[in-house]
């Protein structure tokens, strides 16, 4: 059995429906969003240290990283640890909110992290925090002292 159509009306349909295109430019908004942090993670090389209770990142925040070369990284541009003092300075005078994050190769001795810290302090920002990577199954043993 044929459908009928009594209709005469041949004109042709000349709106386009946008509702899928929109979908498809939503899933890649996300896909992007989520391959941006792996590619800007992959980009600077920290060797960060493991912690079985590493915690997450929050907003507002200004990302310090010091790499196995001593090298200091403000929100991924090199500077002199003179620039970031300065930069630091600006920054927490427009936000008082701001936090810190400080992310420092685990081969770097002790010292080199603490004058990090002391930069940031010194500097206008009391809130800041270490990034460590997440440890998995068994690395309660290695803080214990046992391998």
């Amino acid at each position: 059995m044929a459908i009928v159509n009594n209709n005469d009306n041949d004109d042709v349909i000349a709106s386009i429906n946008i509702i899928p295109f929109v979908d498809i430019v939503l899933v890649l908004l996300v896909i992007f969003m989520v391959t941006s942090t792996v590619i800007v993670k992959a980009a600077i090389k920290v060797d960060l240290p493991k912690a079985a209770n590493a915690g997450t990142a929050v907003e507002d925040t200004l990302n310090l990283v010091l790499t196995r070369e001593r090298e200091l990284l403000l929100d991924g541009a090199p500077l002199s640890y003179a620039a970031a003092a300065a930069e630091i300075r600006t920054r927490a005078a427009k936000s008082p909110e701001l936090r810190a994050v400080i992310s420092a190769d685990r081969r770097l001795a002790y010292g080199d992290v603490v004058g990090v810290i002391d930069l940031v302090k010194a500097n206008g920002i009391s809130s800041f925090a270490r990034k460590n990577e997440p440890e998995g199954v068994g690395g309660w043993r290695r803080a214990a002292g046992g391998r």
